[in-house]
């Protein structure tokens, strides 16, 4: 009996059903928070190498391997998880101004994250002080309430950045532990979705 012959694997152009990933686009009054492209790493990497933007973050500027690392998760987030962050981006000029968005970052802490969506922002230091970042929490909370499962979501911020305390808290966060993360002190908070 000869052998069956061989077929050629047939090769699928597309992707998974679920890509390409559609990651919504959420509007406040003066910010678009979108998806990142690969076009934004640029503004990406001056942001992660500003002093004022790491100081309480990481304490050091990112590589521009590191911020790509970052875009990918981001991205990636979206993918497996359901939610991710986003690109904000100033409606009247189009222009990138930061990023925000919650994550699982499986973070290796105590006490435990895990299975908690995780709030993080940051923005360049020339829109700092004009209320964009509340705006841009508020707005990516609010889709967050309406499309995320998980009742609870969490933030860490170092104790001396009190900017971004002070957001978290306008936004709904509590403080609930203080502890170590990186060698570095870290207060933990949570917010309960408004449903």
């Amino acid at each position: 009996m000869p052998a069956p012959a061989e077929e050629e694997p047939e090769i699928v152009a597309g992707r998974s059903a679920r890509s390409p990933i559609s990651i919504p686009i959420v509007e406040t009054v003066r910010l678009r928070l979108r998806g990142h492209r690969k076009d934004d790493l640029a503004a990406c990497v001056a942001m992660w190498t500003e002093p004022i933007v790491t100081r309480y973050i990481s304490g050091r500027p990112s590589t521009e391997q590191q911020t790509w690392s970052r875009l990918l998760t981001y991205i990636g987030h979206w993918d497996l998880m359901g939610f991710g962050y986003w690109a904000i981006e100033e409606k009247s000029t189009g222009d990138f101004v930061g990023e925000v968005g919650l994550a699982d970052f499986k973070r290796d802490i105590a006490p435990s994250m895990k299975g908690s969506p995780e709030l993080g922002f940051a923005l360049i230091p020339s829109v700092h002080g004009k209320g964009y970042a509340t705006e841009a929490v508020r707005g990516a909370l609010s889709w967050a309430d309406a499309n995320i499962a998980q009742p609870r979501s969490v933030c860490l911020v170092n104790p001396q950045n009190l900017a971004s305390r002070r957001v978290a808290e306008k936004c709904g966060y509590e403080v609930f532990e203080e502890n170590l993360y990186n060698g570095q002190g870290v207060l933990f908070l949570a917010r309960t979705a408004k449903r």
